[in-house]
């Protein structure tokens, strides 16, 4: 953890921002919004899947390669999958890639939710088999039943050093419900997620103070994930929405931001 605890100060500041990002409005250009078209949560947790699944690569690819595999499957995802079967599968996304996502790999992947779905009932149900109380050891058991511990560019290994900002985004999407979060997920409170860290949250965080870690793995991600505990101890993940739209889309004020923190430099 960093020497200090200085980064408290910045609470009112990231409700502020909280409040003026957290929006629908700012979504765009973003694979959660593909969440947004689906009511019931047996089909929103599979297209969240998806969807943080390709999120890899620029956005432009990543929504039309999403949109590729749920434009086919219709109104309910969660019904579609349930009536495919290997060949059937292979029909409709036998020209599918996305940059180191082949077609066998996805097809794999949908016949691995199907069958945990047709186990468990649903991936919810799936994930809350293998959670003890601690969220990785509930990715470990998810992962590890839809890849059948074969390697898939779809869905990393969370036992390793990797910070699987995906994995950490999608039970963002699942357990939080907001504005922005459309939440549908049971049995998971909101104050054991782990942040979702890429290098640009990462580079956020280490301005602000949150680590002082020079790398961005699942040790730096607990790391900021403990500091934003101190901030919001209920709801540590409140803020990535609000903070990761800064210097992504050009109706925001990434300078002023920190300006207002009176921070200097960006990292």
């Amino acid at each position: 953890m960093p020497d200090n605890r200085n980064y408290i100060k910045y609470k009112k500041h990231l409700i502020n921002l909280y409040n003026k990002y957290n929006k629908r409005e700012f979504v765009h250009p973003d694979p959660l919004e593909f969440l947004y078209l689906y009511e019931k949560a047996l089909d929103r947790e599979i297209v969240g899947l998806i969807a943080s699944s390709l999120a890899y690569g620029k956005v432009a690819q990543i929504l039309k390669s999403v949109w590729s595999v749920l434009e086919p499957m219709g109104k309910s995802p969660h019904d579609f999958l349930l009536c495919q079967n290997r060949g059937t599968l292979i029909e409709f996304f036998g020209n599918f890639k996305h940059r180191f996502t082949t077609s066998p790999e996805l097809v794999d992947f949908l016949l691995k939710i199907r069958e945990s779905i047709n186990e468990f009932g649903s991936l919810n149900k799936l994930f809350l088999t293998g959670y003890d109380g601690n969220i990785q050891s509930g990715l470990c058991f998810f992962t590890k039943r839809l890849t059948n511990n074969q390697k898939n560019s779809l869905l990393p290994e969370p036992s390793k050093a990797s910070a699987c900002k995906r994995l950490y985004l999608y039970l963002r999407w699942m357990v939080r419900a907001d504005e922005v979060d459309p939440g549908g997920w049971e049995g998971i409170k909101p104050s054991q997620l782990i942040i979702p860290l890429d290098t640009h949250m990462y580079n956020i965080c280490k301005t602000l103070g949150l680590t002082n870690r020079n790398q961005a793995n699942i040790k730096t991600s607990i790391e900021i994930t403990r500091a934003f505990i101190d901030i919001c101890p209920e709801d540590p993940v409140k803020f990535d929405f609000a903070l990761t739209r800064l210097g992504i889309r050009t109706d925001t004020d990434m300078n002023g931001f920190f300006r207002t923190c009176e921070i200097k430099g960006f990292c």
